[in-house]
């Protein structure tokens, strides 16, 4: 089947296909073991700030800003290499290495994701993920403003964005309507906030990535349709 005509399956990275709260969990108690919980807590603090100035997670623009502000504590060069070696395939979720095989005998998978250009595309490198997807791999600042850009990239008839954000899932389907199949994966800080009554329903909902294997994949397109009517559908 041509790319045209087939499925594309758009997969994010962080808590949907890899754990980022545990590689956060463990670079917080990592830094508190090693720079006091002060200065730990100075340092997420400036995260927050930049994250909300750049729209992203930048782990080493954050490390950075916080030696602007002491350039004599020479701790901070051991830091970044506990950003750049951290065992990122040991925080994969169970199955996504094999949901990447499976899908793919139904299409073409590619990552969709948001992030810095220098440790994101290291991370995904680091777990395993760039391999997995044979370089399919797209990051961007803002991925919802993209999606002119990934239609060229990857033309198809229909795409299934796969995400654990439901902000952006209402995002993308307000942009491509009944052309997408919206996945809400239950995984991370986001799976039990409060819904958003302003969002729209996603048209599938799992409690973990691996449970897309067990969706019938020739019934996505219908499914969008169909959820329109009667709500979204969770398994």
């Amino acid at each position: 089947m041509s790319e045209e005509n087939g499925i594309v399956f758009l997969l994010d990275c962080d808590n949907t296909l890899l754990d980022n709260d545990r590689v956060q969990q463990d670079l917080r108690m990592h830094m508190e073991s090693q720079f006091g919980l002060a200065s730990a807590e100075r340092y997420w603090q400036l995260f927050e700030q930049l994250r909300t100035e750049l729209g992203y997670a930048d782990y080493l623009g954050a490390l950075q800003r916080y030696r602007d502000q002491d350039v004599c504590d020479m701790r901070l060069l051991r830091m970044s290499s506990f950003l750049l070696d951290y065992p990122f395939s040991e925080r994969l979720y169970p199955q996504a290495l094999e949901l990447i095989a499976h899908l793919g005998a139904f299409g073409n998978c590619v990552m969709l994701s948001d992030g810095d250009v220098v440790f994101q595309p290291h991370k995904v490198e680091r777990a395993g993920l760039w391999h997995a997807l044979a370089g399919r791999v797209l990051i961007y600042i803002h991925k919802e403003c993209m999606l002119d850009e990934v239609v060229r990239r990857y033309p198809c008839q229909h795409y299934v964005m796969v995400d654990d954000k439901p902000r952006l899932l209402d995002a993308i389907k307000r942009q491509w309507g009944p052309r997408v199949t919206t996945v809400f994966v239950r995984q991370g800080h986001y799976a039990l906030a409060p819904h958003d009554m302003a969002l729209l329903e996603p048209d599938i909902t799992i409690d973990a990535i691996g449970d897309l294997m067990h969706v019938d994949l020739a019934d996505l397109r219908e499914s969008t349709s169909a959820t329109s009517n009667t709500g979204s559908t969770s398994l």
